[in-house]
């Protein structure tokens, strides 16, 4: 008799035992919770450090050329076509190394001739180098149009005040960064930051527009015709 209880013990212990291993395989591990939209909303912000960062400063010192050079602010369309008409704006053509974004209308495909000659220089540096055009995504803009941005972009600049919009002179274009490899970002980085610090451009690569915003100075053709000469002058 003690014998078959011994025996029913054993196997109620080792039955236990195995119902408590295949209940242990068949659930699914649980990792700690963890909210991961804000793990990856931190990461991001820890890894936004463009070279071309925009400050207050780049914006006052964009509308100080713009003063340097008398330039008005483009208010509407008829003012915009009277610049086109006597050459002080000039059109942006397409080309194997430049391409404009299909959402830019024609008559916004306008800038001052040194922001195109700046264009055309950066755009030919850059197919020779990866093969592949860049991309104009914007260029000059009228105050009413810049007002119209900003009801629904907040990040836009203001149409007046000594931080305004440059694009509003012509001087401005805005270059696309969605279709470009880390490697090309880079190029255009150092591309335009030795540019920078000779004072001929003003750039902030902006991060929720995907684009390089970049200002070019009227002394980029000085500099386009003696590069070392205007070099050992700064």
């Amino acid at each position: 008799m003690m014998r078959r209880i011994q025996a029913i013990c054993v196997f109620v212990l080792m039955l236990g035992v195995c119902l408590a291993s295949a209940a242990t395989a068949t659930s699914p591990y649980r990792t700690p919770h963890r909210n991961l939209k804000t793990t990856r909303t931190r990461a991001r912000l820890q890894r936004w450090s463009p070279v071309l960062r925009g400050s207050h400063d780049s914006l006052l010192r964009q509308n100080e050329e713009i003063d340097r050079l008398k330039l008005s602010r483009i208010a509407d369309d008829q003012q915009l076509e009277q610049l086109e008409l006597r050459g002080e704006l000039v059109g942006l053509h397409e080309s194997r190394s430049l391409v404009i974004a299909p959402n830019l209308e024609s008559n916004r495909r306008f800038c001052r001739p040194w922001t195109r000659a700046f264009l055309e220089d950066m755009s030919q540096a850059f197919y020779a180098t990866f093969h592949q055009p860049i991309q104009v995504t914007s260029a000059v803009r009228t105050v009413e149009q810049q007002a119209r941005l900003q009801r629904w972009n907040h990040n836009a600049a203001p149409i007046d005040g000594e931080t305004a919009s440059s694009h509003l002179a012509g001087l401005t274009v805005d270059i696309g960064k969605r279709i470009m490899s880390r490697t090309q970002r880079a190029w255009i980085d150092q591309y335009v930051l030795k540019l920078q610090q000779l004072g001929l451009v003003e750039a902030a690569e902006e991060r929720r527009q995907a684009c390089y915003h970049i200002m070019v100075s009227s002394r980029y053709d000085e500099y386009r015709d003696a590069p070392i000469d205007f070099r050992a002058s700064r």
